[in-house]
């Protein structure tokens, strides 16, 4: 039987999401598409191939997002491609694992592109417009890593010794503070 690279990638993100990224293999991946684990190689030299195509499947809810368009309110756009990026990410069981390392494909550097002459139009100067990016993806993959890591942490009540935290309204106060941090630096 002949696979094809995207039911690979289908199967390898169904996998993850049923077993978490440390069960992900080759060995569990060929089992599940009913081949032998050296067929999976004429699609991907190597496991870390294959967690690149990943990433980049998994990503695909984010990078279809609209773009920003001129005059739209820079604050805006920031904010809901901030909450789309973490949303992508909790798509998938371990999603900001999966993601953390990887690199952006040649249609997401474009986008990137158009996303940071967006800022520098809204008047970011170009330093703090790349460190905002930068700034708001790893908090991002740091919350949702942290998020993921333990989900139910404090459900013992006795020994609770952290608070429990609605990682949502937790995430939603630290991006309003990068943004505000922003906002000093428009037109500057």
């Amino acid at each position: 039987m002949k696979v094809h690279r995207e039911n690979v990638v289908g199967a390898a993100l169904d996998l993850l999401d049923e077993v978490g990224l440390d069960g992900v293999s080759t060995r569990q991946l060929a089992k599940r598409l009913g081949v032998e684990q050296p067929s999976l190689y004429y699609h991907f030299r190597n496991k870390k191939e294959l967690l690149s195509a990943m990433a980049e499947a998994a990503m695909e809810p984010h990078s279809t997002a609209p773009l920003p368009q001129a005059g739209e309110d820079w604050r805006h756009w920031f904010l809901e491609n901030t909450r789309s990026f973490r949303r992508t990410l909790l798509m998938h069981r371990d999603g900001a694992r999966l993601h953390a390392g990887s690199s952006p494909g040649v249609i997401s550097l474009d986008r990137v592109a158009h996303k940071m002459d967006f800022l520098l139009a809204a008047g970011l100067p170009e330093r703090e417009a790349q460190m905002a990016m930068l700034a708001a993806s790893r908090y991002t993959v740091g919350s949702v890593l942290e998020e993921q890591a333990a989900p139910g942490i404090a459900a013992d009540a006795d020994h609770q010794v952290v608070p429990v935290i609605d990682d949502e309204r937790a995430f939603e106060a630290g991006l309003t503070l990068i943004v505000d941090g922003l906002v000093q630096h428009v037109g500057a």
